[in-house]
């Protein structure tokens, strides 16, 4: 059975967006893409996604397939994220959302067992907040990993909401990259 794997970057304040709930990427390298992109996209057999999240990244990915001219076309893995099964968790996102999507509307749990039975691999979840927060909150994710960026923010989304229960991790690993950031990987330590 799969793992459900958390894997977001946040600044070094815990924001995943900025004040106005803009993106603000990480500093890209060939270090961060072999170590972040390229670990996750190795082990995904299914990426997870809110519906905003999901919608923003199908329109930059699935232009690699119709326009040679897009930026996703450059990048070495477009193939391996248009590929790959979604599943996207909303109550308002149509049945159908195409970019090889499935809609979940509710029982987060019951899917989440469901899928990880299915998939015989990974599930990895790259967002977004309020989804990641839902999931924390019924401490749904096996692992955590997280790409911790050298940004203060001061304000916008932050990724951990206040409100769960303690949850208690064990480190996997902890790798710094040439860009700064620090990927810190964690397993959810559960009473045996």
């Amino acid at each position: 059975m799969g793992k459900l794997v958390l894997s977001m970057f946040t600044s070094l304040d815990g924001y995943i967006a900025g004040p106005n709930g803009e993106f603000i990427p990480p500093d890209w390298s060939d270090d961060l893409e072999r170590h972040w992109s390229g670990y996750a996209l190795q082990r995904a057999k299914r990426l997870l996604y809110g519906r905003k999240n999901f919608l923003f990244n199908k329109d930059f990915w699935g232009a690699a397939e119709t326009d040679p001219k897009s930026p996703a076309a450059s990048i070495s893995y477009a193939s391996v994220m248009n590929r790959l099964p979604k599943t996207v968790f909303s109550t308002t996102l149509e049945d159908e959302p195409g970019w090889n999507g499935t809609v979940v509307r509710d029982d987060l749990p019951g899917a989440v067992a469901r899928l990880k039975e299915k998939d015989e691999g990974d599930l990895f979840m790259f967002g977004g907040a309020r989804i990641a927060q839902s999931f924390v909150a019924l401490d749904l994710f096996d692992e955590y990993r997280l790409m911790i960026t050298p940004n203060l923010l001061g304000n916008g989304l932050r990724l951990f909401a206040p409100g769960f229960r303690r949850i208690d991790l064990e480190l996997i690993e902890s790798r710094s990259l040439n860009t700064g950031a620090v990927i810190l990987h964690y397993r959810r330590r559960r009473a045996a």
